[in-house]
């Protein structure tokens, strides 16, 4: 199966909801930020595991598949949404266009993160009536909805916005990227890998390597704050610094930065290099795409 954006985005918009109705202001602003771009790095690995992982790609159903695929992008732009608000990094650039509350006010942007993170509960469910009673479906609902909340990407949203400002350890920075950023990795991984049937113990596996994406993924982030081309990246850089905040390449220093993005890198390709997969042609995309993200100038 191919996988490019375009690809990917052929799945996810179907799943969009239409700006009509009395609460077609709150529509429009959730359809907005969902269709601003971006990589679609979550709902592309979620594919390619399953991918990797499926028995046969005859059987591919994207009927089940891509309501987790469109959920997780929207849980994702949800959070993107919340995170450019005045209340927390003021941010008036997202994918070069203006922020969702820059554009729609700060009140319908405050709803249309809240419309898109319970629309993709709303979205994911319509698999369980494709399948009914199906275990790998049950798994992976419940890891993307464990890994999006207190527990995951919401609980390292609470202590980043309570520690800015403040100086941070290495246990509460690391708490920060493994829950904001690497949940949703990890979630898109294990959710492919669970309907693809994998096991518990290849489930895990994935989780770990996927752990390893996410820091490796956040701390390059960190580096393009500080180093990155506002015109490349499509929003403004050395916002961390502005909004007051302790990052692993402001504590760490650029090279060191560098040197760990490498190594966490490494350690997610061993690890999905030594598992057994069913297609081996979708690890090797999965392995590029992670090396693509680590590369990255955006």
């Amino acid at each position: 199966m191919s996988n490019s954006v375009s690809d990917i985005e052929n799945i996810i918009y179907k799943y969009i909801p239409t700006a009509k109705g009395y609460q077609q202001d709150v529509l429009s602003a959730m359809d907005y930020a969902f269709l601003a771009g971006g990589k679609r790095i979550r709902p592309m690995m979620m594919k390619l595991c399953f991918d990797m992982l499926s028995e046969s790609l005859d059987t591919y159903d994207e009927s089940v598949i891509g309501p987790f695929m469109a959920a997780i992008e929207m849980i994702h732009t949800s959070s993107l949404i919340h995170d450019d608000l005045p209340a927390l990094d003021n941010d008036e650039l997202r994918r070069g266009k203006p922020t969702v509350h820059v554009k729609y006010g700060e009140d319908v942007a405050i709803l249309a993160g809240d419309g898109l993170l319970n629309y993709a509960y709303e979205t994911a469910a319509k698999a369980f009536s494709i399948k009914p009673g199906d275990a790998g479906i049950e798994k992976a609902f419940a890891i993307l909805a464990s890994k999006a909340g207190v527990y995951g990407m919401l609980g390292g949203q609470s202590l980043d916005v309570v520690m800015t400002g403040k100086e941070l350890s290495d246990d509460k920075l690391e708490f920060i990227y493994l829950n904001k950023t690497s949940a949703l990795i990890e979630s898109s991984m294990m959710v492919g890998a669970a309907l693809a049937g994998a096991d518990d113990t290849l489930v895990s596996k994935l989780e770990e390597a996927a752990r390893a994406v996410g820091m490796a993924f956040q701390v390059q982030d960190d580096i393009l704050d500080i180093k990155g081309d506002e015109a490349v990246i499509g929003k403004p850089v050395h916002s961390d610094e502005k909004n007051d905040k302790y990052t692993y390449a402001t504590i760490h220093g650029i090279e060191e930065s560098k040197k760990y993005v490498k190594e966490m890198s490494d350690k997610a390709n061993a690890i999905i290099r030594g598992i057994a997969v069913k297609n081996d042609s979708a690890r090797e995309e999965l392995c590029s795409l992670i090396n693509a993200l680590i590369d990255r100038d955006r």
